[in-house]
């Protein structure tokens, strides 16, 4: 939305349709309507390689080779346990603290402890890129236990990135099923350009501020319900609708009481997407895989009959956060922890951008048009 007083400038709330600066790193392809990370369609990574395949392709703009990535396995690999100061601070939080909370806070430890935090040298950026990448599934995974009372589960070094990370979180090794959908869910949710928890690590980075004070920040604006925080919402419409028999009926009844009370359709719309959101087929054909895997037809049931509903009364489509967050429920997460998911994912694209944000940096400071009260002046 832009505004223009008379004589004064035009101001475009919220930044949009505002170009900020460059990136190499992604784009949505107006011609294909297709999410690219350095490219490559968002789809066709997700549907052939490992999350952590796509970490380095944000990382350094070209997949790895095999020696690239059995080493960035092995370093990763030997990063996934906490440190013990980092795991006595989270330990000390009140359990019922918000996960997003406890992750903000466990960045910050992290990067308080990082013994080359100063260091913002291409090399020691992507070091501190991979260790936070590493760290973060247990950061998730002991937030989510410390809910029910669960003890820490050690890492395991023998599983990928993805199994490894259900495994900390679950204390079972997952079924391939299993791993699969939550791994194309990391790698659609790993990037999307100049979103708001993206531009605020790049203003961050801006100022010369360290890296995990620029993922610290990014993680306070994706936990707002605007941005991250959507997915969560969705499930918490599918457990207020209920799955089950008559849910396409209930899933009509809620959307004409939500629609009459002035609701916002969380899982809906995109300012970015104007044909629909190119992420959300892969990741619904990965949550219809999950539900046949796990016998939860009236999950997808329930599912389609929103998705119907709403296109018919409003004509908008899904965004990722609407085949996302059934899919976390399904997987096992609790629903307070699928947006501390939703940065174990991010972190990639973050921290890519904070690496090239100080490629050529410049600080972001826009300017405000001021609507208050003229001068005046103390009188007396």
């Amino acid at each position: 939305m832009s505004t223009r007083e008379q004589g004064g400038p035009e101001v475009r709330k919220g930044l949009a349709g505002v170009v900020a600066d460059t990136t190499a790193i992604s784009k949505v392809n107006p011609e294909t309507n297709s999410l690219l990370y350095r490219g490559y369609p968002v789809q066709e990574l997700a549907s052939s390689c490992s999350f952590e395949e796509v970490a380095w392709l944000l990382w350094h703009g070209e997949l790895p080779s095999p020696q690239e990535l059995a080493g960035l396995r092995e370093r990763e690999r030997a990063h996934r346990a906490l440190d013990a100061p980092v795991a006595r601070v989270l330990g000390e939080l009140p359990v019922d603290a918000h996960p997003m909370d406890v992750v903000r806070t466990a960045v910050s430890a992290l990067g308080a402890l990082a013994p080359d935090a100063a260091d913002s040298s291409p090399g020691a950026e992507l070091a501190k890129a991979e260790r936070l990448f590493a760290a973060l599934p247990a950061v998730v995974a002991l937030t989510q236990r410390r809910r029910h009372g669960l003890a820490a589960v050690a890492p395991r070094d023998d599983l990928g990135y993805a199994a490894n990370f259900l495994w900390q979180v679950l204390g079972e090794e997952p079924a391939p099923e299993v791993v699969r959908a939550f791994e194309v869910s990391l790698v659609l949710y790993a990037e999307h350009s100049f979103n708001a928890s993206t531009f605020t690590a790049r203003v961050v980075a801006s100022t010369l501020s360290d890296l995990h004070s620029s993922v610290t920040a990014a993680v306070g604006a994706l936990k707002g319900p605007l941005h991250g925080g959507a997915n969560e919402a969705v499930w918490d419409v599918f457990e207020r609708i209920g799955p089950g028999e008559g849910a396409g009926e209930r899933a009509r009844r809620w959307l004409a009481d939500a629609l009459a009370q002035h609701r916002r359709i969380m899982g809906f719309g995109h300012r970015v997407y104007r044909h629909g959101d190119s992420r959300v087929p892969t990741m619904r054909a990965a949550l219809g895989e999950l539900a046949a895997h796990l016998g939860r037809s009236d999950v997808l049931d329930l599912y389609d009959a929103l998705e119907a509903a709403v296109r018919e009364e409003k004509g908008i489509e899904p965004n990722l956060d609407f085949p996302a967050g059934p899919t976390y429920h399904l997987v096992g997460f609790d629903t307070p922890v699928f947006t501390p998911v939703f940065v174990a994912a991010r972190v990639t694209g973050w921290t890519a951008h904070v690496v090239e944000q100080r490629a050529a940096n410049s600080l972001i400071r826009p300017l405000s048009a001021y609507d208050g009260p003229a001068e005046r002046h103390l009188t007396g």
